[in-house]
């Protein structure tokens, strides 16, 4: 939660200040935030691959977290696009390290019969710092006349919190620490990962196409007539409904199964696409901020879960690492695509195109087996 409203009181101001700041186009916009996404996604997957070799996911996280609170100094003190894609490679870097040894640590304390809720919560709890991020930069914005760099000095305090927490006070679960004494997974082992682990990251792939960074949700604020000091509200907004129905549609999830609640997730990407595409005003721009974000809530947890469903204990590191690694390559394509149809054609062809790939991915989501829908409620 800390690190996220650090990240958020950056993020959100981030592509403004990248496009008014320093002269960004909309397609360089896209091109940063897509390298960002496949650093940290290729990070991932040879992290969590190291978690399962070594059983140790503590360190690995700490360490990535680490580098990410070191990341948000060099933020204020760019001068350059160069400068910017540099401090964002870093902090990349090190979400690529904790984040595949995070959701093996959350999938190996959690039973089975309340995994959804599990990752609905970890979800729900991320959001918090998503909403609070922005709210703060607002809050910043209005106070300072505006100074971008104020708000980015700011972010690094709850960054650095972030990290003595997770040293101080997480532990290693006793199950991890058995494990250590144990022989780990060779890499061979790695490498052979199971036909189920791959079929569910090919379909999670497909939908991840369909949604790109939600940096064009901010350039599409300013669009609709929002002044650059509110423009943060639009992540607050999607922020507030995606933590609001992560963790009860986890819980649901465990109960009446996955695959029929990621059907409408996609649905209501497609509705908020479609608004985002064709509107002016700001009542329906909102509108659309909360579909995207009860898409975001009613599919994220539930894609973790069913990594954590399909994966080995011993292979849950790896299973995440290349869950990461093919869903990022993914947003990096939607990301430069979105970047260069905005450019050319307007954001409405961004929109209409993300439209597009959200009706196929709901046509992808039958190729999940019935087996892998749920796991039975005790």
């Amino acid at each position: 939660m800390l690190m996220d409203i650090s990240s958020e009181m950056v993020q959100t101001l981030l592509p403004l200040y990248l496009v008014s700041g320093l002269g960004a186009s909309a397609a360089m916009v896209g091109l940063i935030e897509g390298l960002s996404v496949a650093v940290a996604t290729v990070t991932k997957f040879f992290s969590g691959a190291f978690s399962d070799l070594t059983r140790n996911r503590k360190h690995l996280a700490t360490f990535g977290y680490g580098l990410a609170a070191l990341s948000k100094p060099l933020i204020p003190l760019a001068d350059s696009l160069t400068m910017v894609a540099g401090a964002k490679f870093l902090d990349r870097v090190g979400k690529g390290i904790r984040g595949a040894p995070r959701d093996a640590l959350i999938a190996d304390v959690t039973p089975p019969e309340i995994r959804g809720a599990s990752f609905g919560l970890r979800k729900s709890l991320d959001t918090v710092g998503g909403f609070v991020g922005p709210l703060v930069a607002i809050g910043l914005m209005l106070l300072t006349g505006g100074s971008f760099t104020t708000v980015f000095w700011i972010a690094v305090i709850p960054a650095f919190l972030a990290v003595f927490l997770l040293a101080a006070a997480v532990r290693e679960p006793k199950a991890a620490e058995e494990g250590k004494r144990k022989t780990g997974p060779s890499l061979k082992d790695i490498a052979l990962l199971t036909p189920a682990i791959w079929l569910v990251v090919a379909v999670a792939s497909v939908l991840t196409l369909a949604r790109f960074s939600e940096a064009f949700l901010l350039l599409r604020a300013g669009d609709v007539g929002f002044s650059i000091a509110w423009i943060p509200i639009t992540m607050v907004v999607m922020h507030l409904v995606y933590g609001l129905a992560a963790y009860p549609v986890g819980i649901l999830s465990d109960r009446v199964g996955r695959r029929g609640l990621l059907a409408v997730s996609l649905v209501f990407l497609v509705a908020a696409d479609l608004l985002l595409a064709t509107t002016d005003s700001i009542g329906l721009f909102l509108v659309a901020i909360v579909l995207w974000g009860l898409h975001m809530g009613f599919s994220q947890g539930i894609l973790a879960t069913l990594v954590a469903d399909t994966a080995p204990a011993n292979l849950r590191g790896s299973a995440f690492g290349l869950f990461n690694l093919t869903t990022g390559a993914a947003v990096v394509v939607a990301n430069l695509a979105a970047g260069l149809l905005w450019d050319g054609y307007g954001a409405a062809a961004t929109f209409v195109m993300g439209a597009i790939v959200s009706t196929a991915a709901l046509l992808a989501l039958p190729l999940l087996p019935r087996s892998y829908r749920s796991v039975p409620h005790a």
